[in-house]
Protein backbone atom coordinates (compact mmCIF):
# COMPACT_ATOMS: atom_id res chain seq x y z
CA UNK A 1 0.00 0.00 0.00
CA UNK A 2 1.22 3.31 -0.79
CA UNK A 3 0.84 6.09 2.04
CA UNK A 4 0.95 9.87 2.34
CA UNK A 5 4.27 11.10 2.85
CA UNK A 6 5.62 8.47 1.34
CA UNK A 7 7.60 7.80 -2.11
CA UNK A 8 5.02 6.75 -4.64
CA UNK A 9 5.38 3.00 -6.03
CA UNK A 10 7.35 3.47 -9.36
CA UNK A 11 5.92 1.37 -12.28
CA UNK A 12 7.49 0.51 -15.76
CA UNK A 13 3.98 -0.52 -18.30
CA UNK A 14 2.30 -0.20 -21.16
CA UNK A 15 0.15 2.55 -22.08
CA UNK A 16 -2.25 4.01 -25.19
CA UNK A 17 -1.17 7.10 -25.07
CA UNK A 18 -1.41 9.83 -28.22
CA UNK A 19 -2.61 6.99 -30.35
CA UNK A 20 0.10 4.79 -30.04
CA UNK A 21 1.32 1.81 -26.86
CA UNK A 22 4.22 2.49 -25.50
CA UNK A 23 5.84 1.56 -22.04
CA UNK A 24 5.44 4.56 -19.88
CA UNK A 25 6.76 4.45 -15.73
CA UNK A 26 6.10 7.46 -13.03
CA UNK A 27 9.43 8.44 -13.01
CA UNK A 28 9.37 9.70 -16.93
CA UNK A 29 7.07 12.49 -14.73
CA UNK A 30 9.34 13.73 -11.93
CA UNK A 31 9.25 17.33 -12.30
CA UNK A 32 5.54 17.62 -12.40
CA UNK A 33 2.90 17.11 -10.53
CA UNK A 34 1.07 13.82 -10.95
CA UNK A 35 -2.82 12.44 -10.69
CA UNK A 36 -3.13 9.14 -10.52
CA UNK A 37 -6.27 8.06 -11.72
CA UNK A 38 -7.36 4.48 -10.99
CA UNK A 39 -10.47 3.34 -12.33
CA UNK A 40 -12.46 -0.50 -12.45
CA UNK A 41 -12.46 -1.23 -16.35
CA UNK A 42 -13.30 0.45 -19.71
CA UNK A 43 -16.26 0.43 -21.34
CA UNK A 44 -18.14 0.40 -17.98
CA UNK A 45 -20.66 2.86 -16.89
CA UNK A 46 -19.04 5.27 -14.56
CA UNK A 47 -15.94 5.58 -15.83
CA UNK A 48 -16.29 7.01 -18.92
CA UNK A 49 -18.22 10.04 -16.88
CA UNK A 50 -15.16 10.27 -15.12
CA UNK A 51 -12.44 10.26 -17.41
CA UNK A 52 -14.64 12.55 -20.22
CA UNK A 53 -14.63 15.03 -17.64
CA UNK A 54 -10.88 14.60 -16.86
CA UNK A 55 -10.20 15.08 -20.81
CA UNK A 56 -12.57 18.15 -20.65
CA UNK A 57 -10.53 19.97 -18.05
CA UNK A 58 -7.08 18.41 -18.99
CA UNK A 59 -5.36 21.95 -20.01
CA UNK A 60 -6.09 23.39 -16.84
CA UNK A 61 -4.98 20.27 -15.01
CA UNK A 62 -1.96 20.87 -17.65
CA UNK A 63 -1.37 24.55 -16.75
CA UNK A 64 -1.35 23.53 -13.10
CA UNK A 65 2.08 21.88 -13.51
CA UNK A 66 0.62 18.54 -13.54
CA UNK A 67 -0.18 15.09 -15.56
CA UNK A 68 -2.81 12.63 -15.53
CA UNK A 69 -2.44 9.15 -15.99
CA UNK A 70 -5.39 6.91 -15.58
CA UNK A 71 -4.95 3.26 -14.56
CA UNK A 72 -6.96 0.23 -14.79
CA UNK A 73 -6.34 -3.59 -15.17
CA UNK A 74 -7.50 -3.55 -19.05
CA UNK A 75 -5.11 -3.92 -21.61
CA UNK A 76 -3.13 -1.23 -23.51
CA UNK A 77 -5.43 -2.81 -26.47
CA UNK A 78 -8.58 -2.66 -25.01
CA UNK A 79 -7.71 1.03 -24.00
CA UNK A 80 -7.55 1.55 -27.67
CA UNK A 81 -10.47 -0.60 -28.79
CA UNK A 82 -12.94 1.96 -25.94
CA UNK A 83 -10.79 4.91 -27.54
CA UNK A 84 -11.84 3.59 -30.89
CA UNK A 85 -15.24 3.01 -30.38
CA UNK A 86 -16.27 5.87 -27.98
CA UNK A 87 -16.59 9.97 -28.72
CA UNK A 88 -16.08 10.59 -24.87
CA UNK A 89 -12.81 8.29 -24.81
CA UNK A 90 -11.29 10.15 -28.08
CA UNK A 91 -10.96 13.44 -26.16
CA UNK A 92 -8.33 11.86 -23.59
CA UNK A 93 -5.18 13.50 -24.23
CA UNK A 94 -2.96 11.66 -21.11
CA UNK A 95 -1.73 8.27 -20.83
CA UNK A 96 -4.13 5.06 -19.93
CA UNK A 97 -1.64 2.62 -18.26
CA UNK A 98 -2.35 -1.03 -18.79
CA UNK A 99 -2.09 -2.99 -15.76
CA UNK A 100 -3.37 -6.58 -16.78
CA UNK A 101 -0.74 -7.73 -14.40
CA UNK A 102 -2.00 -6.13 -11.24
CA UNK A 103 1.20 -4.79 -10.27
CA UNK A 104 0.13 -1.27 -10.39
CA UNK A 105 -2.83 -1.76 -8.92
CA UNK A 106 -1.89 -4.29 -6.04
CA UNK A 107 1.35 -1.71 -4.97
CA UNK A 108 -1.31 1.01 -4.56
CA UNK A 109 -3.50 -1.10 -2.96
CA UNK A 110 -6.98 -0.13 -5.09
CA UNK A 111 -7.04 -3.68 -6.68
CA UNK A 112 -10.36 -6.52 -5.57
CA UNK A 113 -8.72 -9.06 -5.39
CA UNK A 114 -11.74 -11.70 -6.03
CA UNK A 115 -13.21 -9.45 -8.76
CA UNK A 116 -9.57 -8.51 -11.28
CA UNK A 117 -10.33 -5.04 -11.01
CA UNK A 118 -9.25 -1.60 -9.47
CA UNK A 119 -11.45 0.51 -7.05
CA UNK A 120 -11.53 3.78 -7.67
CA UNK A 121 -8.71 5.72 -6.26
CA UNK A 122 -7.07 9.43 -6.83
CA UNK A 123 -3.49 9.56 -5.77
CA UNK A 124 -1.74 13.41 -6.18
CA UNK A 125 2.19 12.85 -6.15
CA UNK A 126 4.12 15.81 -6.30
CA UNK A 127 6.93 16.31 -8.07
CA UNK A 128 9.84 14.83 -6.38
CA UNK A 129 7.74 11.68 -6.21
CA UNK A 130 6.07 11.92 -3.17
CA UNK A 131 2.51 11.21 -2.32
CA UNK A 132 0.21 14.22 -1.26
CA UNK A 133 -3.20 13.16 -1.04
CA UNK A 134 -5.47 10.14 -1.91
CA UNK A 135 -8.99 9.08 -2.00
CA UNK A 136 -10.97 5.75 -2.49
CA UNK A 137 -14.25 5.51 -3.61
CA UNK A 138 -16.73 2.93 -3.71
CA UNK A 139 -17.16 1.87 -7.45
CA UNK A 140 -20.60 3.26 -7.63
CA UNK A 141 -19.48 6.35 -7.19
CA UNK A 142 -17.81 8.85 -9.64
CA UNK A 143 -15.55 11.40 -8.42
CA UNK A 144 -15.08 14.87 -9.17
CA UNK A 145 -12.67 17.03 -11.38
CA UNK A 146 -13.08 19.94 -9.61
CA UNK A 147 -11.91 18.80 -6.04
CA UNK A 148 -9.19 16.86 -7.89
CA UNK A 149 -7.89 20.37 -9.63
CA UNK A 150 -8.56 21.78 -5.73
CA UNK A 151 -6.77 19.25 -4.51
CA UNK A 152 -3.87 20.35 -6.79
CA UNK A 153 -3.90 23.33 -6.14
CA UNK A 154 -3.82 23.21 -2.25
CA UNK A 155 -0.99 20.94 -2.72
CA UNK A 156 1.44 23.12 -4.28
CA UNK A 157 -0.23 26.33 -2.49
CA UNK A 158 1.84 24.82 0.62
CA UNK A 159 4.14 23.27 -1.01
CA UNK A 160 5.66 26.71 -2.26
CA UNK A 161 4.44 28.62 0.85
CA UNK A 162 6.47 26.94 3.67
CA UNK A 163 4.60 27.51 7.17
CA UNK A 164 1.36 27.83 5.57
CA UNK A 165 -1.76 25.33 5.45
CA UNK A 166 -4.91 25.65 3.33
CA UNK A 167 -8.28 25.00 5.30
CA UNK A 168 -11.20 22.98 4.60
CA UNK A 169 -12.83 23.85 1.00
CA UNK A 170 -9.44 25.96 0.27
CA UNK A 171 -9.62 27.85 -3.12
CA UNK A 172 -6.99 30.02 -4.90
CA UNK A 173 -6.77 33.70 -3.63
CA UNK A 174 -8.72 32.57 -0.16
CA UNK A 175 -7.30 33.02 3.36
CA UNK A 176 -4.78 30.47 5.10
CA UNK A 177 -3.36 29.57 8.09
CA UNK A 178 -0.35 29.67 9.38
CA UNK A 179 0.26 27.76 12.59
CA UNK A 180 1.29 29.11 15.28
CA UNK A 181 3.68 26.28 16.51
CA UNK A 182 3.84 28.15 20.58
CA UNK A 183 0.15 27.55 20.78
CA UNK A 184 -0.06 23.81 19.58
CA UNK A 185 -1.06 21.46 22.00
CA UNK A 186 -2.15 24.31 24.25
CA UNK A 187 -5.85 24.44 22.34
Amino acid sequence: MAYISETAPDFSEDAFFNNDIRKISLNDFRGKWVVLFFYPADFTFVCPTELGELANRYEEIKNLGAEVISVSTDTAFVHKAWHDNSDTIKKIRFPMLADPAQRVVSDYGTLIEDEGVSLRATFIIDPEGIIKAYEFHDNNIGRSSEEIIRKIQAAKFVAENKGQVCPMSWKPGAKTLKPDVDLVGKI
